[in-house]
């Protein structure tokens, strides 16, 4: 399975901007659609936003909407997510995750390979 490797999670104040980035094994993003989830204390996992394998389509949240942007860079084998105007209830702990192209993109089931997870945390 690929190996995931997220970064760029902190604490912020709300309002604030974070970008996470999601290091995967060279030609990884070319096969699979990529994802990012999150799950906050005590909740079930979520999905936050997703981008096709080509990178020609994405989707997001209602939650997110306006506020979040994932992209890809296929060179630097880096997903990122982009993280504007954060709310205290963004905080969560968020993955990102790898899926076979033409699985359901916002189904926790369709991804197999997960990363460790990073920690976001906004505060008021």
């Amino acid at each position: 399975q690929a190996q995931l490797v997220e970064s760029g999670g902190g604490t912020v104040q709300a309002g604030d901007s974070l970008r996470l980035s999601c290091r995967v094994p060279r030609r990884t993003l070319g096969w699979y659609t990529m994802a990012w989830f999150r799950q906050a204390p005590g909740k079930e996992r979520e999905f936050v936003a997703a981008i096709s394998r080509v990178g020609t389509s994405t989707y997001n949240a209602d939650s997110v909407k306006g506020r979040f942007t994932i992209s890809k860079d296929d060179a630097k084998s880096t997903l990122y997510l982009q993280m504007n105007n954060l709310k205290a209830e963004d905080t969560a702990v968020y993955y990102c995750a790898a899926a076979k192209p033409g699985s359901p993109a916002r189904l926790v089931s369709s991804y197999a390979n997960w990363g460790q997870g990073t920690q976001v945390t906004v505060s008021w």
